[in-house]
């Protein structure tokens, strides 16, 4: 059997992924924007773009806090339910971040460990220098990812979780 390169395509946008993640929150989303925003001192005034939003928990709170915000994500399912969100200063857009971006932005935020997922290196270098071309000249970026040393000294090689009656098999 060929492994698929691209097996998050799908995966992320199935009920199950959703299912997974479900303990993900707005609460726990809204106090990490709130220390980022601060953080990156960004202005009300400033465009942001969430990449690989999922279904929007942090742009439409990037929103609320009266940003222009775009979300993208590759997930046809995740946009169509973030849309529902939409007002006239948020957009969600279905989007591949391997693809060059259209627009330049104050701050483009890469959240939730979405970057990585790629068997080629050219990809994740494809990736980051479409963040850099979507950038302002002032703008700034920021990848969330795991710390690989203590996801190495603290990796579960195999655990079972079972939500919504759903077992889910979890292996590295």
């Amino acid at each position: 059997m060929t492994k698929n390169k691209d097996w998050f395509v799908s995966w992320f946008d199935t009920e199950y992924y959703h299912t997974l993640y479900k303990h993900r929150d707005d609460t726990e989303a809204h106090d990490f924007v709130k220390n980022l925003v601060s953080f990156l001192k960004l202005t009300q005034n400033d465009t942001i773009l969430d990449l690989a939003c999922g279904k929007g928990r942090h742009s439409i709170y990037l929103n609320s806090l009266g940003f222009n915000v775009v979300g993208a994500d590759l997930s046809k399912n995740s946009i169509q339910f973030a849309k529902e969100f939409e007002n006239n200063r948020l957009h969600f857009v279905e989007h591949d971040m391997r693809n060059p971006l259209e627009k330049k932005y104050n701050a483009i935020l890469n959240l939730f460990t979405s970057f990585g997922f790629f068997e080629e290196d050219t990809e994740d270098i494809a990736i980051l220098q479409n963040i850099k071309n979507g950038l302002l000249p002032s703008g700034k970026a920021i990848i969330d990812f795991m710390n690989s040393k203590k996801v190495i000294e603290n990796l579960v090689a195999e655990e079972i979780q079972i939500i919504d009656a759903i077992e889910f098999k979890i292996a590295f």
